[in-house]
């Protein structure tokens, strides 16, 4: 016997995970709670710090207990819940960089501890992507690094720290999104990998992260033709219930990333999508980087009831996503409840930071220490949009606070002039680059600058794939914890 039309409307909200607009809950989402909404998830947009991020989920709490509050807090240069300030943790390649498990474990527990603090309950996060091309335009710092095995150590790692620390962790982006030179959030991106290449690479981490425990794994909006020559991964039953399912063993939620990104909406529509997924074996329906209103939540709700109605998604199949969704939440209460067992490791951010340095010397011995103020010249390449614009970075404001004077300006691609160091009038110049390997015109700048100063230090803050200048160092990550620790050590600052 069909389910009565209200529950089926209560099953197809509590499957939802959508954003809003405020720093404290709309109205509408406080309605919908009482109604049957599963979950929210908060955006940068939602954070001011974390006294309000606390009072915003008590909020939510008190229309329902057990709400899952989730975030896209990778730590690093992806970082909401620090996006003022900029993140205070290193991110996956600078932790990947010292390949020390345990590190690991620490600085997620101390994010853990954090976001469960904040009244956040899940982390869409590790990412467990393996870095295999470096000219991928969405990944790149945000993966622990290329080699399977240790992006395999350190998701488990992380998985266990988050979660040890109160907070769901979300293995993404399944079945890996390393090995692409397209961002989802803009078109559909193919791996032509086989499946003895995706057993090997792409899938050790994802089996690695099951064997920890983690609680959810997100989708990749991408076409893998060796597992479904046709539908991208968020869309299809071969990918999410017979590999992610039947064939690796995950019992937990399944979570899409968002469904307005062009790689699944273009093709699908946003309703389509959110059906298309939940047929294929996801359960949860992440929305609202960019639709985040009421009138979106309702066309997503009565889309799917509507398709449970005509016969395209089986009744069985909301009301299992519907109970892990449930499931998922009972978990997250009784870990807010088991919270109060852990504490952060005081500072450990910074110490992780400091350990990923990794300084490359040309005839230069010993390092050369700033003792008087410098001048500093960041190139900015385009954001990666999984990256907020308002998140800060660069060295020139660290660097500064230890050097008081020092003089800092920025150049993206349109604005560099013929000498981009032209402002140095005789200081010691600090060239910060991001992804130096991926961009013509930095590399073009960069030789100019050097070219007339050859003793300026070159500061990589993406992927050190290119080791330029006589002095180079690698922070793996524009966070501004590694900005800090590069400017400590620049300066001489003891640890």
């Amino acid at each position: 016997m069909s389910a009565p039309m209200g529950n089926l409307a209560s099953l197809a909200a509590a499957v939802l995970q959508p954003g809003f607009v405020g720093t404290t809950p709309p109205e509408w989402v406080r309605r919908w709670l009482g109604e049957g909404l599963g979950a929210v998830v908060l955006f940068a947009r939602n954070v001011v710090d974390p006294t309000q991020v606390a009072a915003l989920t008590a909020a939510l709490r008190a229309e329902r207990p057990d709400v899952i509050v989730a975030i896209d807090e990778e730590g690093g240069d992806v970082t909401r819940i620090e996006s003022g300030p900029g993140s205070s943790r290193p991110g996956n390649l600078a932790l990947g960089a010292v390949d020390d498990p345990y590190l690991t474990e620490e600085v997620a527990r101390d994010l853990g501890v954090e976001l469960a603090a904040a009244g956040v309950t899940l982390n869409y996060a590790p990412d467990a992507d393996v870095n295999s091309n470096p000219d991928n335009p969405v990944i790149g710092v945000r993966a622990f690094g290329a080699d399977p095995a240790l992006v395999a150590r350190h998701t488990a790692a992380w998985v266990r720290g988050l979660q040890a620390g109160g907070v769901a962790a979300c293995a993404k982006h399944f079945p890996g999104h390393g090995d692409t030179r397209v961002d989802s959030h803009h078109d559909l991106p193919r791996i032509t990998a086989d499946r003895a290449r995706l057993d090997t690479g792409e899938l050790v981490p994802f089996r690695a992260a099951i064997a920890a425990g983690v609680q959810a794994v997100m989708t990749g909006h991408l076409v893998v033709p060796a597992l479904d020559p046709i539908l991208p991964a968020t869309l299809s039953r071969a990918v999410l219930t017979d590999l992610l399912r039947d064939e690796l063993g995950f019992h937990g939620v399944v979570v899409t990333d968002a469904v307005e990104m062009r790689a699944v909406a273009d093709t699908h529509g946003l309703t389509g999508a959110a059906v298309r997924a939940l047929t294929a074996g996801a359960d949860a329906i992440c929305v609202g980087g960019e639709h985040a209103d009421e009138a979106t939540v309702r066309r997503l709700r009565d889309a799917i009831v509507a398709a449970v109605v005509a016969g395209d998604l089986p009744e069985e199949r909301l009301a299992e996503a519907a109970k892990r969704v449930g499931q998922l939440a009972e978990w997250t209460v009784a870990a807010r409840a088991d919270r109060t067992r852990y504490a952060g490791a005081t500072g450990i951010g910074l110490t992780a930071a400091r350990r990923a340095l990794r300084v490359t010397t040309a005839g230069v011995e010993p390092l050369p220490t700033l003792t008087v103020p410098a001048h500093v010249v960041e190139f900015a390449p385009p954001r990666n949009i999984a990256i907020g614009a308002e998140t800060p970075w660069g060295l020139g404001a660290p660097l500064a606070d230890l050097l008081p004077g020092t003089t800092t300006v920025r150049y993206a691609e349109a604005d560099v002039p013929a000498d981009p160091a032209a402002g140095a009038a005789g200081r010691r110049l600090v060239l910060v680059v991001r992804d130096l390997h991926r961009h013509d015109w930095m590399r073009a700048a960069v030789a100019r600058a050097l070219a007339g100063h050859p003793d300026a230090i070159v500061v990589e803050l993406g992927l050190p794939v290119l080791s330029a200048g006589r002095v180079h160092v690698a922070t793996h990550g524009a966070s501004m914890a590694g900005a800090r620790a590069a400017a400590e050590l620049l300066t001489g600052v003891p640890a």
